[in-house]
């Protein structure tokens, strides 16, 4: 019986990774289209890669986790929760939770956890001899 918690260095490195294209997308990028909507799917295979680096869960379960959390967050944006938790002048609360909802930022998210899902089938129809969880 394997461990729920286990470190997966490979999806901990693609954390990594994400989390620098982030970085460097929210710096240097100032547009219309790689900002907002291309940073928006690349952090739900962030979260996704984020909870797969320590935790080992099926991989359809995780996706639609991190989905539904990543809703959850775009749902209190709506409800201005940073004002209303007394966040408005916090920089880091007004990045991380945001403070405006975005009816095309859930279709992100959905394409971002779209991406992962048909990758993680791709994966697994190239190694099948490995455990696919």
């Amino acid at each position: 019986m394997s461990s729920i918690v286990r470190f997966n260095l490979p999806y901990f490195l693609f954390t990594v990774m994400l989390f620098v294209v982030e970085v460097l997308i929210a710096i240097f990028t100032h547009d219309p289209i790689i900002r907002p909507y291309v940073g928006d799917v690349l952090v739900m295979m962030l979260i996704y890669c984020f909870v797969r680096s320590f935790l080992n869960t099926p991989v359809l379960a995780t996706a639609l986790c991190a989905l539904f959390f990543s809703y959850v967050i775009e749902t209190l944006q709506y409800f201005h929760i940073v004002n209303k938790l007394g966040l408005k002048d916090s920089s880091l609360a007004r990045t991380v939770i945001g403070t405006s909802f975005a009816w095309t930022d859930l279709l992100a998210y959905t394409i971002g956890i779209a991406i992962v899902l048909y990758a993680e089938k791709k994966k697994s129809i190239h190694t099948p001899f490995t455990e696919n969880r």
